[in-house]
């Protein structure tokens, strides 16, 4: 599928903006309840791990959500479905903001997670369709800007809330709020752009059926396959392990939840340092990229786990989100180009897989800690990025000589 015609670069740029902003607001959704857990554990009278699936409904509808969405974004257009995606996830949020108990807020945020799985992936689609390759991933690397800035702040804000400093009800609803605008905006600007930048790929058939063979012809690709397991393996160690910093260090230094918190922001913020020097990092080339993003994540989760004193979290947090970035922004651009023709159905297949992934690991890494202790599940995960990186570097060597 050749790259379509894109908008100028002033109406790109807008949409970049408003897209981000979607992002950040998808991303501090998703993470302003890792330092709630305690809290909610509390609240709700409900243990560490049923806590948990305030983050783990979440992430399983975005991941099985998306086994619709691609092929919903190439039927009606990615970026129009994403705005009417950021609409549903501003009635969500705010009905997470007033749910009752805690069934309610489970499912509510069930719901939530299924409407924000069209912000993000189709956002990157859509770039994929518009983009020439090599200017994709400093593109790309704008919506990471706008999920590093919301996954600090949403652990951020979590960590505040709490410990009662903030209300995060009200944290909610001000995202709502941001959904809202950016629904907006984006309905508005489709209206500029050129008719094959928003164009849709319409299939006949219905959806269900049409996404079983978008995915199916996927899957026929072994590049693919690797890549969706690659990815789904990354999100189980890396976010399974972030949901737990914020206890771990409560727990084991006695520091409060809003300085815990506000300690592993800084994995956001060594997002956010990648995506504004994205091409500086970018001229290291991707297998070099790849490599470095596995070793800093695993020495930093080793810091983090190991260390004796809760200050050597900060420089920890801040490496491992810096490498994390990394690692995930080059999966993110190879991605694009697992099966041009059906880019749709593509991410959303890379998406699903990362975050079902995330469900998995917080799942996972939530029993680790209660049968044994959160320094293991560090220590264990952070070998596992480094085995990550370094099979996922590998792939694409063996790929690169194949041609």
């Amino acid at each position: 599928m050749s790259v379509q015609e894109a908008p100028d670069a002033s109406t790109l740029a807008t949409l970049m903006l408003f897209l981000a902003v979607g992002t950040f607001c998808s991303g501090a959704s998703m993470r302003m309840m890792d330092p709630l857990l305690p809290f909610f554990s509390r609240e709700f009278h409900v243990s560490l791990s049923d806590a948990g699936q305030t983050v783990t409904y979440f992430s399983v509808a975005y991941g099985i959500a998306l086994f619709f969405i691609g092929a919903v974004g190439d039927r009606y257009g990615k970026l129009r479905v994403s705005a009417w995606a950021c609409m549903i996830c501003a009635l969500t949020t705010f009905a997470c903001a007033l749910a009752p108990d805690f069934l309610f807020l489970r499912i509510a945020r069930l719901l939530s997670g299924a409407a924000s799985s069209a912000v993000m992936t189709l956002a990157m689609a859509w770039v994929g369709d518009v983009v020439p390759y090599e200017r994709r991933q400093a593109v790309l690397s704008r919506l990471l800007i706008g999920m590093s800035l919301g996954v600090a702040g949403g652990i951020l804000a979590g960590g505040f809330a709490a410990d009662r400093m903030i209300s995060w009800r009200l944290v909610l609803t001000l995202l709502a709020v941001g959904y809202l605008l950016v629904g907006l905006a984006l309905l508005l600007l489709l209206r500029t752009l050129p008719s094959q930048a928003g164009q849709a790929h319409a299939a006949s058939g219905w959806l269900l059926r049409v996404s079983i063979d978008e995915y199916r012809r996927v899957l026929q690709r072994a590049w693919a396959r690797r890549m969706l397991v690659i990815v789904f393996v990354e999100g189980a160690l890396y976010f399974g392990t972030l949901a737990f910093i914020p206890s771990h260090l409560h727990a084991r230094y006695g520091i409060s939840l809003s300085l815990s918190g506000s300690v592993v922001m800084l994995a956001g913020l060594g997002g956010l340092f990648f995506s504004i020097c994205a091409r500086r990092f970018l001229g290291m080339g991707e297998r070099r990229l790849t490599g470095l993003g596995g070793v800093l994540m695993a020495a930093s989760l080793l810091t983090v786990g190991l260390a004796p004193g809760w200050w050597f979290a900060l420089p920890g947090c801040f490496f491992a989100g810096l490498g994390f970035y990394m690692l995930h922004s080059t999966l993110q651009a190879q991605a694009t180009q697992m099966a041009p023709e059906r880019r749709g159905a593509a991410m959303a297949a890379f998406s699903s897989c990362f975050f079902l992934g995330q469900a998995a690991g917080v799942a996972l890494f939530g029993r680790i800690i209660e049968q044994l202790d959160s320094t293991t599940a560090l220590v264990a995960a952070a070998l596992g990025l480094l085995a990550v990186a370094t099979i996922f570097s590998n792939c694409m060597k063996a790929r690169a000589a194949q041609g």
